[in-house]
């Protein structure tokens, strides 16, 4: 078989093929496959971070205060103070998070390290008090729908925290299970959530989802918390997107206020390494997290915090500033969606989600072949993020799952990139077929 022939028929139906046909496929995958390691690449759809066209939208934000550091309200941001954020930095954080000003914390560039510091303080002083302090607990478990985002399980694995995982689904994740699990183990304390445009799957909860978990509180009780790190709030791909159910308001109609944690940045809003993030909480595990962190800062950048008030003010609106984001990274999306609906939409060599917004495409191998495809693709020059990285402890069961982040290569990278990506799923899938 020729390699035109073979890129014409992509049915490559393994189920039903004679050892003939696959040893056939197999010498025209090793020859394709041998081409394009001649071409020396040297790709990367390891992470999801902005694209350099996407910082450059906010460049902007240079030289915005033009010496004016004071807020409207009178607040000199140059000087200490200020511990929970400038407030027109908090409004801004509870646009986005929806949650009232008042129970929004606005702080550095990270989502991560305030995700840290609240596992860290509830794990070592409590959110209720220090008897509440999880370290008193014999073990202390996370439940991590899967497949999930590998700095979660990281700072579970840092604070010695136990991780169960349970299953995802078009809806979110698998509440029955979550509920049984809950029921089951008095040691499970916390849950990670992504819950619009779940990391890798693009998933987003649906409303009955959100009511579930907005109830999880009355069935784990009072020391148990959500991390809802809602990472990809405004990152809509789609003109129409979806959209997320109230998690606060459901918290309150629980009354369940205390159960959920939120979490948002603009590390891909505008530059990365220098964004603002929030946090939003109930009364009370806000007043625990600024005690905390009141021994160990005496407040954010403000300056920093103001620069983006005043950005977004000028550039129309925050809206409109992520409209420009989706156009420069939709046709990448497409790019990959295009090569995995032609390679295999009609066989079982792989699935994938068709993410409407965030950062990342997941892809299901045949079982036992992610670690393969991952390695293949890196011995070609396209760089993936490591199999297994999408569950805990970087075991996922099935070998199966793939994150692919398109947002940082060019098009026309991506574009070769996924040629490499295709070929090499289609040469483990014959080689595995092969050997059984």
């Amino acid at each position: 078989m020729t390699l035109s022939n073979l890129t014409e028929d992509k049915t490559l139906n393994l189920n039903n093929a004679s050892k003939e046909q696959l040893q056939q496929w197999q010498t025209a995958l090793t020859e394709q496959y041998a081409q394009i390691k001649a071409k020396n690449l040297n790709l990367d759809l390891t992470r999801g971070k902005p694209s350099a066209e996407q910082l450059s939208l906010s460049d902007g934000l240079d030289g915005m205060l033009n010496g004016n550091y004071t807020t409207e309200s009178g607040v000199d941001t140059r000087n200490y103070g200020g511990l929970e954020g400038i407030k027109e930095a908090r409004e801004m954080g509870a646009d986005i998070l929806k949650a009232p000003v008042s129970n929004v914390y606005a702080g550095g560039n990270s989502s991560l390290t305030l995700m840290y510091q609240m596992a860290f303080i509830a794990y070592h002083f409590g959110l209720n008090g220090e008897q509440s302090a999880w370290k008193h607990e014999e073990k202390v478990t996370f439940l991590c729908p899967v497949p999930g985002y590998d700095r979660h399980f990281s700072v579970c694995e840092h604070l010695g925290i136990n991780m169960v995982t349970v299953p995802m689904t078009s809806n979110g994740p698998d509440m029955d299970a979550v509920e049984a699990a809950i029921k089951s183990d008095s040691s499970i304390k916390g849950m990670w959530c992504v819950p619009k445009y779940s990391n890798p799957t693009g998933v987003v909860y649906c409303d009955h989802t959100v009511e579930r978990i907005a109830k999880l509180g009355n069935i784990a009780g009072d020391n148990f918390r959500v991390f809802w790190d809602n990472a990809y709030a405004i990152h809509d791909l789609s003109d129409n997107p979806v959209v997320l159910g109230n998690i606060f308001e459901h918290c309150e109609t629980a009354g369940t206020q205390d159960s959920v944690i939120q979490f948002a940045s603009t590390s891909k809003v505008t530059h990365a390494g220098a964004g603002v993030a929030f946090l939003a909480a109930s009364d009370s595990n806000l007043a625990h997290y600024k005690k905390a962190i009141s021994f160990m800062t005496i407040g954010p950048d403000k300056t920093n915090q103001l620069r983006h008030v005043n950005f977004f003010n000028a550039v129309d609106s925050l809206h409109n500033h992520m409209k420009k984001h989706a156009a420069i990274i939709k046709p990448r999306f497409a790019t990959v969606l295009s090569h995995l609906e032609k390679a295999f939409s009609d066989n079982d060599l792989g699935e994938w989600e068709s993410a409407d917004g965030g950062y990342f495409i997941s892809f299901d191998t045949r079982a036992g072949l992610a670690k393969k495809v991952v390695a293949l693709a890196g011995d070609a020059g396209v760089k993936l993020t490591p199999a297994g990285a999408t569950f805990p402890y970087g075991n996922d069961p099935q070998d199966t799952n793939i994150r692919i982040a398109p947002t940082v290569p060019t098009q026309a990278q991506v574009d070769e990139a996924m040629d490499v990506f295709v070929t090499c799923v289609k040469l483990a899938s014959v080689e595995q077929a092969l050997a059984s």
